[in-house]
């Protein structure tokens, strides 16, 4: 893929790196593509960070083709720039807008597309301790039309934001709220994808969990309101009985990249890894037990954050008396370490970009 380069004349004064948030702050360059049926893919450029120009008849404003994917940028301590399975990304945004009826990014020119941008943006990957540089790819659909169909013209923008941690809480126990009046995703819908569909729908259970004291919500399923599946922006694990359990990819849960690569690790490591349904009655029984030593819930964003209390109808189960759990700290330092290229890795995850 030819990438055109469009140099900015106003470059950006970058951040203190000891106070970035998450998402608060975007480099200086953005990379965008068009689509169009019957031609394709076309004027690939990596330009000036600048604000999007639509038609108000724009589909995505009225039908939400939409799709985004989330990863990150690192800097080694050799200097080098880190990517962490991009192709993975690559694929689950394929997927993701397969489902939703819009055009494929090529997977080799995802990755492209990615690793240029960040090349311009090397300066923006802060070094700071828990730092990195965020990428947001995201598409959607531009024809102007107000009728439901797929839309012939789509465009696709990779955006970069260096952070921090993504809970102010950091790597500490966070509190979840069991839902059980809203749902999530049943099968055969969207739930599977990265669509900001999902994310809306899911604020009203958000600003309840908050208004109540805590940081995120857990969903069960949308069927029986039963089973429990993941948490607002997570995928979510449980140590029960020196064994995980986490909800199965059956197209109502997210395959997150993190999910797959925890997972992996915790089988390398000899733990029984149970990808099944597990009902919130019987979680809850093993909180009250004893028998839940940790929780924790694994994404791109927050990487692992720890649940240290859960609320299912105003039962409550506090977690390894609050305290971020041993295994939780091994997975978190292991996959940060991988990332950051700080230690060994002997899955091959880490691209270096070149």
């Amino acid at each position: 893929m030819d990438i055109k380069f469009i140099k900015s004349e106003n470059l950006k004064t970058k951040p203190d790196q000891n106070a970035l948030g998450f998402g608060k702050y975007f480099s200086d360059y953005m990379f965008v593509c068009e689509w169009d049926e019957g031609q394709g893919w076309h004027d690939a450029r990596i330009q000036p960070y600048a604000p999007i120009m639509l038609n108000p008849a724009s589909m995505v404003l009225h039908y939400a083709q939409e799709t985004f994917e989330g990863m990150k940028a690192y800097k080694s301590p050799k200097n080098e720039i880190l990517l962490f399975r991009p192709e993975m990304n690559a694929r689950r945004m394929a997927n993701s807008n397969e489902r939703l009826c819009m055009a494929i990014f090529p997977e080799a020119d995802f990755v492209q597309a990615v690793e240029e941008l960040v090349k311009v943006e090397a300066d923006w990957i802060p070094t700071a301790e828990g730092t990195s540089l965020y990428i947001r790819p995201f598409m959607f659909a531009t024809e102007a039309s107000v009728g439901v169909h797929p839309s012939k013209k789509y465009t696709f923008v990779i955006v970069c934001s260096p952070v921090g941690a993504y809970y102010p809480e950091g790597v500490n126990p966070v509190k979840i709220y069991v839902e059980e009046e809203y749902v999530r995703a049943v099968r055969g819908g969207t739930g599977f994808t990265k669509c900001g569909g999902n994310y809306a729908g899911s604020v009203a259970a958000q600003a309840k969990a908050e208004k109540l004291g805590y940081t995120q919500v857990l969903w069960l399923d949308g069927v029986e309101r039963k089973y429990v599946e993941e948490v607002g922006t997570m995928n979510v694990m449980f140590k029960i009985n020196n064994e995980i359990y986490t909800a199965p990819i059956e197209g109502t849960v997210l395959p997150g990249v993190t999910r797959d690569s925890i997972i992996a690790l915790l089988k390398s490591w000899g733990y029984t890894v149970h990808e099944t349904h597990l009902a919130i009655d019987d979680l809850m029984a093993a909180g009250d037990k004893g028998e839940l030593e940790e929780a924790f819930g694994t994404g791109t964003a927050a990487v692992i954050s720890p649940i240290g209390e859960l609320n299912y109808r105003g039962h409550i189960v506090t977690i390894n008396d609050f305290k971020t759990g041993e295994l939780t700290q091994k997975l978190y330092d292991t996959l940060t370490g991988i990332q950051w290229g700080k230690v060994e890795d002997p899955f091959n995850w880490v691209r270096v970009v070149k």
